[in-house]
Parts: C-alpha cells; sequence; structure tokens
C-alpha cells in the first residue's frame, strides 16, 4: 500500500474541515417587525425609547395638559422638545428618543409641538428665499411662527448591579416642563426600567 506522504494527508484535512468552519460561521438574517420588542443585550434599545416617550406623554396628559375642551385644536398648548441629556455609561441615540417624544405628543393630540432649534434654521432659510423667489400667492408669510410657550427638558440616568452571571440594569428616565416666560417648573415626570440579564457560561 502507497503512504501518503504526512504533509498531503494535512492539506487533504484541511480542505474537508475548511468548508465546515465556513459553514459554521455563515450569517442569518431576518426581517422583523420594527414594532417587535426584542432585548438582545439589555442595554437600552428602540422599545425601550418608544415606551419611555408613549408613558411620559400619557402622564403629562393626565396631569398638567388634561384635555379640556377649550385647550384642542388651536388652542392646546404649545412645546418644544428640549435638550434629554444621556447621563448613562452607555451610547443612547438621544435623537431618537426625542423623535419619538414628538411623535407621542402629537399624536395624543393634547398639545401642539413646534420645531426644534436646528430644524427652524432650515425653515427660515426656505421661507427666506420663497421671498425672492416664489409667487407671491404662494410665499410663505414672514413673522408668522408659533412660538412655544412651553420646554419640555430632561435626563436619562442608569444604574448596574452585577454578580456571577446575573446582572440588574436599572434606567431612570426624569422629564421637566418649564415655563418659557416665568421658568416655572408646570410638570415633572419620571419612568424607570429595570432589566434582568442572566449570561451563559461562556458570556462576558
Amino acid at each position: 500500500m502507497t503512504r501518503m506522504h504526512p504533509f498531503t494527508r494535512a492539506a487533504l484535512a484541511a480542505l474537508v474541515i475548511t468548508p465546515a468552519l465556513g459553514a459554521c460561521a455563515a450569517r442569518s438574517v431576518e426581517r422583523i417587525d420594527a414594532a417587535t420588542v426584542t432585548d438582545l443585550s439589555g442595554r437600552w434599545n428602540d422599545a425601550d425609547s418608544r415606551i419611555v416617550a408613549e408613558a411620559l406623554t400619557t402622564q403629562s396628559l393626565h396631569s398638567w395638559a388634561a384635555p379640556r375642551p377649550d385647550q384642542q385644536g388651536t388652542n392646546a398648548p404649545v412645546v418644544i422638545v428640549g435638550a434629554f441629556r444621556n447621563r448613562t455609561y452607555e451610547h443612547i441615540a438621544m435623537e431618537t428618543f426625542i423623535r419619538d417624544l414628538e411623535r407621542a405628543l402629537i399624536t395624543s393630540g393634547g398639545v401642539r409641538v413646534v420645531a426644534s432649534r436646528e430644524e427652524r434654521v432650515e425653515v427660515r432659510d426656505e421661507r427666506a428665499d420663497q421671498q425672492e423667489f416664489a409667487a407671491p400667492e404662494t410665499r410663505a408669510r414672514l413673522g408668522r411662527e408659533l412660538g412655544a410657550k412651553y420646554i419640555l427638558q430632561g435626563d436619562v440616568t442608569a444604574i448596574e448591579d452585577r454578580e456571577g452571571r446575573d446582572r440588574i440594569r436599572f434606567y431612570q428616565i426624569d422629564a421637566t416642563l418649564i415655563d418659557l416666560e416665568s421658568n416655572a417648573k408646570v410638570w415633572t415626570g419620571q419612568h424607570k426600567i429595570k432589566k434582568h440579564i442572566e449570561h451563559g457560561w461562556f458570556s462576558r
């Protein structure tokens, strides 16, 4: 029987093993409904952002901005969503959270929401451009902006407790509504999230 050179045997073994390793390393991607609540790492995610925005909106409408017949439509309070500061140890897309807050407030119908400072710059540039180039009957008029009466601000803080493979991650979101003319705090709200994460033996 012809003996196979050791190098040849190693090469053949590599040819067999390589496809198997490639199969194990293959990536699988599945599209799911964007509204599905997923929590892979236990960190702040899109579901937390949406849930907190809706909870704070509900709190404010049931206390400070309780719907009344004389405060609907064009008479509803005017609010601008200001800065929400991330005071946690992790990255949080605060812009996404602010958009979720604006969406929840607008959908509620209990308040009117005006554009942010950055958005107003672009809108004003467009309005100024129209004064020169648009037909008079189609121009957006100057000096017709809706001024906000209140500004909504807040922050997100977090605490983590760990023991062995178990971890508790706690988030606290505080929001304050301030009267822009008097600086009076007319409403404060708070929402808390606590997550228990259990890691496998080989998780880091």
